[in-house]
């Protein structure tokens, strides 16, 4: 049994679909799980529960923890720490491997590339949380208590990836007919992932024992990727003419005083303001994992939107 904490999800299920051809049984774990695959079974859990979560855990050999939690700092510091421990209590019980899908948070701001080598140095409230619960697992797998990795992604985005910034800036704006807007400096170059590559490839980490034990990047693109040029394949995909609207600061700010996320999102604008470079050639060269080029995602992307 391989078990998904955290259905529901973009990421779970890309990986639900991957792993219906590798694995025999499926769970989905969420307060409300729902089947991706037809013979997966669903649990119902809250993971700030102990009990719910070995429960949820019981009788798996993989699990995958894919959950995400409201996007606020005060619900981050509090439930995360606790959520992992609940995961890591359960899978050292059960003698399950854990994977821990994680995004870049913990590294802060990084004059260069982001790799697997790179030391914890957040820049953000947000990022010191993600910096604490990787460093918790990370103790429990070197210890040898506990076989797990972490396995991390730059910005998503993808086919039925509604909470990626790319869905509400670019995808739906075009399909509405609007302007494609961008954050921050539309010239830096900011690296995304591509959400079915994501899954394929959780799945084969998961199912290589050779992979526990590490910290592993998940297949993205070279292509150095900036707002601008990302605008300009979909607005070219989508048989538009080239526009992009750049939304200043102080809009941000002031929205911000009103729509909660804006507001959370304000101190990570540093992932807009500089370069966000992300290396994937480790999994790439260990697993012959190839990315999706951007153009082929963005066509994928806007042809899901559009339907």
């Amino acid at each position: 049994m391989q078990t998904i904490l955290g259905a529901n999800g973009v990421v779970a299920r890309e990986l639900s679909r991957a792993l219906a051809g590798s694995t025999e049984g499926i769970r989905q774990v969420s307060r409300n799980p729902q089947r991706v695959n037809q013979t997966d079974e669903t649990v119902a859990a809250d993971l700030l529960d102990a009990d719910a979560t070995a429960r949820a855990v019981a009788g798996s050999d993989v699990a995958y923890l894919v959950a995400g939690l409201k996007y606020d700092t005060a619900v981050w510091q509090e439930q995360w720490p606790r959520l992992m421990r609940n995961v890591i209590d359960a899978c050292k019980r059960e003698r399950c491997r854990l994977v821990f899908f994680d995004n870049v948070y913990a590294y802060g701001r990084i004059a260069g590339t982001m790799t697997e080598d790179t030391p914890f140095n957040p820049s953000s409230r947000k990022g010191e949380v993600r910096a604490r619960i990787a460093t918790m697992l990370l103790e429990q797998m070197r210890s040898g208590a506990l076989q797990g990795m972490i396995v991390r992604a730059a910005d998503f985005y993808g086919p039925g990836a509604v909470q990626s910034f790319p869905h509400a800036t670019v995808f739906t704006r075009l399909k509405a007919g609007r302007t494609p807007q961008w954050i921050g400096d539309p010239k830096v170059v900011h690296t995304f992932t591509f959400t079915p590559d994501a899954g394929r490839a959780v799945a084969v980490l998961g199912n290589s024992p050779k992979a526990y034990g590490q910290t592993w990047h998940l297949p993205t693109s070279k292509e150095p990727m900036s707002g601008e040029r990302f605008v300009q394949l979909a607005c070219e995909l989508a048989g538009r003419p080239y526009r992009l609207q750049v939304v200043p600061r102080w809009v941000l700010q002031l929205m911000g005083l009103f729509v909660p996320v804006l507001r959370e999102s304000m101190e990570m604008m540093y992932q807009f303001d500089y370069d966000y470079r992300f290396d994937s050639s480790k999994v790439e060269a260990a697993f012959g994992l190839a990315p999706t080029p951007y153009r082929q995602g963005i066509a994928a992307s806007l042809e899901a939107y559009a339907t």
